[in-house]
């Protein structure tokens, strides 16, 4: 039975890194470089050609969303990196802390971190350029939520190498969620794409949230079939990514989770 007071417990423990100035430069200071540099770039290409419509606006809604995905891998995998270098892995689950309590407890911090790093980006983008992110409406929530368990089911696969193989392979961590970005479609659409490329974009859940996002920045509807086909493949992903990470965890433990410390 999983222990609420647990999962609050490492919510805390990393949480209180939060409050360093390198955490805090992480979480600001990158997505103020990408928004700076692609919406000067975006906005000069909308003033030399007129014909493009709204196109700082999608490149710039483009970019917050991935800043959802690319966040929610991040809080996961890094934050379990955080205890290899800090030499607390044995001490960590040498307590009766369950791996499900572990997981429910960044996922609380993952939410947290996503929030404010949107909210930030919004209101970055909005003084910068005086656009609005929220012209998509009430349609953001329901991609908030559908990016955000993409970026978890990443997350656990990035965590499900780390915690069998170790730090050598812990750039994992930090590439992955970009292995994903050139199929998902952030910045162009699905026919942009190579044939071969398309059959693997539509596997993915990604790719009908920035399709929809655009689709309602043009003047469209919400679309309900791309996100009940996305909310599919992210519940399947998703329970497949976190089984797969006890069952390496539980085979990384029995061979000894002091090995890599």
């Amino acid at each position: 039975m999983i222990k609420f007071q647990r999962s609050w417990a490492v919510f805390l423990r990393y949480f209180y890194l939060f409050a360093k100035l390198d955490q805090i430069a992480d979480l600001l200071y990158w997505p103020a470089v990408d928004i700076t540099l692609w919406g000067l770039t975006t906005v000069w290409i909308q003033q030399n050609q007129p014909g493009v419509s709204n196109i700082a606006l999608i490149v710039l809604t483009g970019l917050i969303f991935w800043q959802i995905v690319w966040r929610g891998n991040y809080e996961i995998s890094v934050n379990l990196l955080q205890e290899f270098w800090n030499r607390n892995l044995v001490n960590l689950f040498s307590t009766p802390l369950k791996i499900m309590e572990w997981i429910v407890g960044v996922l609380m911090l993952s939410i947290c971190k996503v929030f404010v790093s949107m909210l930030f980006g919004v209101v970055f983008v909005y003084l910068l350029y005086a656009l609005n992110i929220f012209t998509v409406g009430w349609a953001f929530l329901p991609f908030l939520a559908l990016l955000m368990m993409t970026g978890w089911v990443i997350g656990f696969l990035s965590a499900s190498i780390v915690i069998y193989w170790g730090q050598r392979f812990q750039m994992i961590a930090f590439m992955s969620a970009y292995l994903f970005a050139p199929f998902s479609a952030v910045f162009y659409p699905v026919s942009a794409l190579p044939i071969w490329a398309q059959k693997i974009s539509w596997y993915l859940p990604t790719t009908y949230v920035f399709e929809g996002m655009r689709s309602i920045l043009r003047g469209g509807s919400f679309p309900w079939a791309d996100a009940g086909i996305s909310l599919g493949l992210n519940l399947f992903y998703l329970v497949l990514s976190i089984g797969t990470f006890y069952w390496f965890f539980e085979r990384s433990r029995s061979k000894g989770l002091a090995r890599f410390e």
